[in-house]
């Protein structure tokens, strides 16, 4: 029997670990990523492009590469202007050329949908989900990050207007010149955490209490930022990337980044799947139903 809190968070981490790997979790991850890779423009065209009719372009694209800062940390600058580049010639993009982004920008959502269904095992009885759910699912992700990325930019616009003020508070003069900064970080990190929890609660066939997806989100978006910070320290400091790959540094940082964050979203996921593994067999979060003995003295 575990006695302290330590060592069951320590048993329970490992117990995740060897599930992670059992479901070949890297492997995951490494399609993951390359499917994002060829996602992510086309998604962030296809966002900036349909609400650059509602909002000034530059400021879009600002918020847009805030954003991209929390994904990309290293390479945010370079796909921030691969966007502004492809607006900018977006008079030479046909029909054809808007049906081409869009099943490119959902070809993430796709591979996300068929990771998480081979983290979370789903039982011969429960009906899987229908094609039509399946194809408009990265559709809604799509609208609704849309959604988010006008709310951002319009809170963040209000805010500017007051850049110039200050308060005084007990004798210290306190500026808002950083509020629209911190505001974009802030919504960032939300947002972050936001989108993992969306992920555990919607893509598995099975049903996931509401809890542990928001306690999966936060976890997964905490882990992400001090990997991001670890990253651009890495990459920053001591990495010898742009010697080694020349040309094709931008790629292998962006392709490096997304499968350190695919590890961590499908390892968020095995930890829910764990969880909900033991509350199926009755046994605390900490004992494996697997672990007969353990059940026992638990």
């Amino acid at each position: 029997m575990l006695k302290t809190l330590a060592g069951r968070l320590l048993h329970f981490a490992w117990r995740v670990i060897k599930a992670f790997l059992s479901n070949q979790g890297i492997l995951l991850a490494g399609g993951l990523a390359y499917n994002s890779l060829l996602s992510a423009i086309p998604l962030v065209a296809v966002v900036v492009m349909s609400l650059s009719y509602f909002i000034e372009e530059q400021q879009l694209l600002e918020t847009i590469s805030a954003e991209l800062v929390l994904l990309i940390p290293s390479h945010a600058d370079t796909l921030t202007q691969t966007v502004r580049t492809l607006l900018e010639n977006r008079s030479l993009i046909s029909g054809l050329g808007i049906v081409v982004l869009l099943f490119f920008s959902s070809i993430a959502f796709r591979m996300l949908e068929e990771a998480i269904a081979n983290i979370f095992h789903v039982p011969d009885h429960v009906e899987g989900r229908s094609f039509w759910m399946s194809a408009l699912i990265p559709y809604a992700y799509i609208v609704v990050i849309g959604l988010a990325i006008v709310g951002v930019t319009g809170v963040t616009a209000f805010f500017e207007t007051f850049t110039d003020a200050s308060f005084m508070i007990l004798g210290w003069e306190l500026s808002l010149a950083n509020l629209p900064g911190i505001i974009l970080y802030v919504s960032g990190f939300v947002g972050m955490a936001a989108l993992f929890t969306s992920v555990y609660a919607v893509l598995p066939v099975i049903q996931i209490q509401i809890k542990r997806a928001v306690i999966g989100g936060v976890i997964a978006a905490i882990l992400w930022e001090v990997v991001r910070r670890i990253l651009v320290w890495y990459f920053a400091s001591i990495s010898l990337v742009n010697v080694i790959y020349g040309s094709l540094a931008t790629v292998i940082v962006v392709l490096l980044g997304l499968e350190i964050g695919a590890i961590i979203l499908l390892l968020g996921a095995q930890v829910i799947a764990e969880l909900e593994h033991s509350a199926e067999n009755g046994v605390p979060w900490y004992v494996d139903p697997e672990d007969k003995g353990e059940s026992a003295t638990s």
